[in-house]
């Protein structure tokens, strides 16, 4: 990581800023970050506004908007700052903290002196700060938090209220700070889920925890998986399939096993962890059953569908959702809940990706998909996020399927697409996925593209493959299966033969 020393600018203007010196010393009050935003710690920020107010007499609230627009007009990352005055010193002159952490040293002493009347009422406290913002869950992270909050669990260990408690003030803290949990908390958690797997409110509480350590967080995953948590999300599914609260928590916790978004870990166990759900714990299953019982709860079915859709790795599974009745309530969701976004989303996802079984495509179609993924497209034109999802899912249902073409031509899925690129030429998914699109619906049924030039395909695809390089082999494959001239640029490789296109 490249430290970044801070420096003030004396000058024409008469206010304290701050600059960015590359200095390559470690100086330590900037950090630059793995995706390259600039960070600094929060005595550099309190430092600064402290500056604002006695060397330039600003009042407290200006001194906090002038720190906070000068390092963010640096490019400083202030997502992890407590973005307030930090109270004054004492008469001796030590230095005062700020508010969660005055908090974090009452939890500490009631824990410390076993006071449970006393813990219970910090844990409320200190759960409800670390709720208002990231920045506080973090300088407390910063200052020791975790292993008070997990001496508080071990305290509160055989009272059930008090450990809810503790569980809440864990689940908070953890959200967003996953590095935190170590194995003595992850051991902690399977205990408590496989002890209190009656209970839901506990059940509820320690999956919420065990779903903050996991997003972006591959070891913890890995971790929990070999620890036996995937057998504890289903059966807490099973267990308690009438409440909504642990159906949808479980089932996002699911999802997030099959995830690989940590930049830490070039590769992930994602698809393994997506077999082993299916394979070794039914998931599929358990979640289109637990379907039935929320046929009227939109938020659980939209995450059952956004955790199916992450099962889909492989052409049986694609299938056995399909037999065991998940196409038909994916359909239903999406005719019922069409005037919700989030919903028609996550449908059109999961649609997309069983849709990579050629077998399930037919059964798509037949079920009547098209017309919706159209409708949904139409009636949510301005949301770039369904646009991108409804012409993928056109795009795989129409990939080697000529009949499939027909069927959404004559529904006016072409239509659909290019309205989409029109409405969103700057989102290029968006436009990437129309291309594809088009292009599949033309490569085998030449007879369609004189109709979808007419709808003025060329223009739009030539000016999607010019705004954005990621479009530039689609595009450019759609506009020769279309039949138009294409531009092919050549570019000097430096190898033997010269030219490559």
């Amino acid at each position: 990581m490249k430290c970044l020393g801070v420096g003030k600018v004396q000058g024409a203007r008469s206010r304290a800023l701050w600059v960015i010196l590359l200095t390559g010393q470690g100086g330590g009050s900037f950090c630059s970050s793995k995706m390259g935003s600039k960070q600094i710690t929060q005595e550099t920020f309190d430092d600064a506004v402290q500056e604002n107010i006695t060397e330039f007499e600003m009042d407290p609230e200006e001194a906090v908007r002038e720190a906070v627009q000068q390092f963010e007009s640096q490019g400083v990352d202030l997502s992890n700052i407590v973005k307030a005055l930090r109270p004054p010193a004492s008469e001796n002159g030590q230095r005062q903290k700020h508010e969660i952490l005055l908090t974090l040293d009452a939890l500490g002493k009631a824990v410390a002196d076993s006071d449970l009347a006393e813990v219970a009422e910090q844990l409320v406290v200190f759960t409800a700060q670390c709720k208002e913002q990231l920045a506080f869950r973090c300088l407390a992270g910063q200052n020791g938090a975790y292993p008070v909050v997990f001496s508080a669990c071990q305290v509160a260990s055989g009272d059930r209220n008090l450990m809810l408690k503790a569980f809440y003030t864990l689940s908070a803290l953890l959200d967003g700070q996953p590095d935190l949990l170590d194995t003595a908390g992850q051991d902690l958690l399977l205990q408590t889920l496989q002890e209190y797997g009656e209970d839901a409110d506990m059940t509820l509480a320690g999956i919420r925890c065990v779903r903050h350590a996991c997003l972006k967080h591959e070891q913890n995953r890995q971790d929990f998986v070999k620890g036996g948590i995937l057998p504890l999300l289903t059966g807490a599914i099973v267990q308690h399939r009438h409440s909504a609260d642990v159906v949808r928590t479980a089932a996002s916790a699911l999802r997030i096993m099959t995830f690989d978004d940590d930049i830490r870990v070039p590769f992930g166990h994602a698809h393994d962890h997506a077999k082993m759900i299916v394979l070794e714990n039914d998931g599929l299953r358990v979640l289109i059953e637990a379907a039935k019982a929320f046929t009227d709860n939109s938020s659980v079915l939209s995450e059952l569908c956004a955790t199916l859709s992450r099962l889909s790795v492989r052409n049986e599974f694609c299938q056995e959702i399909v037999d065991l009745g998940g196409l038909n309530f994916m359909m239903s969701l999406l005719a019922d809940c069409i005037d919700h976004p989030d919903v028609v989303k996550q449908v059109l996802s999961a649609i997309r990706a069983v849709a990579g079984n050629d077998d399930v495509k037919d059964a798509i179609v037949n079920a009547g998909a098209t017309d919706l993924i159209v409708l949904a497209i139409s009636h949510h034109l301005t949301n770039p996020q369904i646009c991108e999802q409804g012409c993928a899912a056109l795009c795989m249902l129409a990939l080697r399927k000529p009949e499939n073409c027909s069927i959404i031509m004559e529904g006016g899925g072409a239509l659909a697409a290019l309205q989409a690129m029109k409405a969103h030429p700057r989102e290029v998914a968006v436009q990437k996925q129309a291309c594809m699109l088009i292009r599949n619906l033309v490569s085998r049924s030449r007879d369609f593209s004189q109709p979808i030039l007419e709808m003025g395909a060329e223009n739009l695809i030539t000016e999607a493959r010019a705004a954005h390089r990621d479009c530039d082999d689609v595009a450019k494959a759609a506009l020769r299966d279309l039949g138009c001239k294409v531009e092919l640029r050549e570019l000097w490789t430096g190898q033997k033969g010269g030219l490559a296109q």
